[in-house]
């Protein structure tokens, strides 16, 4: 195979990934134009279309999918010997939500940084995060959805415990007032949430109460440590993840309003883009993480 046909099936294979001759473009380093050509040059070459171009992006045909399950083993264990030699030094690339990444994930990576680990951050949103992955801008993702990303390997990481947590005056006045905490109690109750649209809570009531939680939000803060702020001081209730409510209900800042059965959970994972994972740092960061994550009851 001739170096410029090794070149063809990267850039198709950089293409089906990412489902975007634009992040492919990104990935490679390549203009857009020189990826559309090489696109074009392996379908003349193969005589078939690979990819049908949509309004944002392109599908793969079944010829591209046929294609891709045939050559990615292979130029993945190439690109897995090229990374390898790379130096040991090279910066780590890491995603994540913030407030997860900030106050479980940083403290667990620092001995790696004593011994050197050099890392740079990106915080944001899951399916974001996961497109810079496959993009090849990011080499880990922590992720609070499953994967579902071609070129990309996941991991089950931890299962994040969902509660219902008020200030202790607020708690004892929903108490002394309703007795048993529920819906009818808690729909006049101020609600602090991270979004709009209450995606946290929404999941909690329907899974703890088996409806839909009947109110607004009052103060929306797109930022869980800035809930729980909020939530601490008074101004109001709200769902929140246990690792951020632990120091809280240890110090008696905080208390839950409902002891369920099955609580509310979502599994986080770790995904990695194939090829990546032969870097030495990105293979230490995975293995230290998967690690300490198995080895912590409270995960």
């Amino acid at each position: 195979m001739s170096p410029l046909s090794l070149d063809l099936l990267r850039t198709f294979l950089a293409v089906h990934r990412t489902g975007s001759i634009t992040a492919a473009a990104q990935t490679l380093g390549l203009s857009q134009p020189a990826v559309t050509a090489q696109v074009k040059t392996l379908e003349s070459a193969l005589d078939r279309p690979l990819f049908d171009r949509l309004a944002r992006g392109v599908a793969p045909t079944p010829a591209a999918d046929e294609l891709a399950r045939r050559v990615a083993a292979s130029l993945d264990a190439l690109d897995e010997v090229v990374e390898s030699e790379l130096p040991a030094d090279g910066a780590m690339h890491l995603g994540g939500p913030a407030e997860f990444l900030c106050e479980v994930v940083m403290p667990m990576l620092a001995p790696l940084v004593r011994d050197g680990l050099r890392l740079r951050t990106t915080l944001g949103l899951s399916d974001d995060l996961l497109a810079d992955l496959a993009g090849g801008r990011l080499d880990l993702v922590v992720s609070t959805i499953r994967p579902r990303v071609r070129g990309v390997r996941a991991d089950p990481l931890y299962d994040e415990e969902f509660l219902l947590v008020a200030a202790p005056e607020v708690g004892n006045a929903l108490r002394a007032a309703g007795g048993e905490v529920g819906p009818r109690v808690l729909a006049g109750v101020p609600l602090v949430a991270y979004a709009e649209d209450l995606p946290i809570v929404r999941r909690y009531w329907r899974i703890v109460f088996g409806r839909r939680p009947a109110m607004a939000a009052q103060i929306v803060i797109p930022d869980l440590r800035g809930v729980i702020s909020a939530v601490r001081a008074g101004m109001g209730i709200s769902v929140l993840p246990a690792y951020l409510c632990r120091r809280d209900l240890e110090a008696g800042t905080l208390v839950t309003l409902a002891d369920p059965e099955e609580p509310p959970i979502n599994t986080g994972y770790l995904a990695v883009r194939m090829g990546a994972q032969a870097r030495p740092a990105v293979a230490r960061v995975r293995a230290h993480l998967l690690e300490t994550f198995r080895a912590d009851p409270l995960y």
